[in-house]
């Protein structure tokens, strides 16, 4: 046969194990592949990790509620500490108040200006559209707003 009728330097195809399973790899080709992919494991994992410490991490500024007092059917009074990492920022800390069922029935936004000290103590009350049961800080953030600048 020539090759021009497709014979020639064609294989035979093999029978037996070897035409059912491949040839094994060779020990070193192995081992590239389990570094390889350990090397991949390791670096998604540190990827994974800093991602949740900058999402999840010690925040710059935080607020926590230190008590609260029912002042009326329409109003409620939040006391506040605020943490902050530089006493030199301004704060503002949104403050609400909830309802039996839960909801939020008044929102404030409280600006704390800079000081001198990292933790400071604040006292704001909230009008409510209905009874209030309950008064507490929702968040705070060194993002002030323009119209709570204290600048403006």
């Amino acid at each position: 046969m020539s090759t021009s009728d497709g014979g020639g330097d064609q294989q035979k195809p093999r029978s037996g194990p070897r035409a059912t399973y491949p040839a094994e790899r060779s020990r070193s080709s192995k081992r590239r592949w389990f570094l390889g992919l350990a090397v991949l494991v390791v670096v998604a994992g540190i990827g994974v990790a800093y991602l949740g410490f900058r999402q999840f991490g010690d925040p710059d500024v935080s607020g926590q509620a230190t008590g609260y007092e029912l002042v009326s059917s329409d109003r409620v009074a939040v006391q506040f500490t605020v943490n902050r990492n530089d006493p030199s920022d301004a704060v503002v800390c949104i403050v609400r108040a909830r309802a039996k069922d839960g909801s939020e029935v008044g929102r404030r936004e409280v600006l704390v200006p800079s000081g001198s000290d990292v933790q400071v103590g604040a006292r704001t009350e909230v009008a409510t559209s209905k009874p209030p049961v309950i008064g507490e800080v929702f968040g705070c953030s060194l993002n002030i707003p323009p119209y709570l600048s204290p600048n403006a």
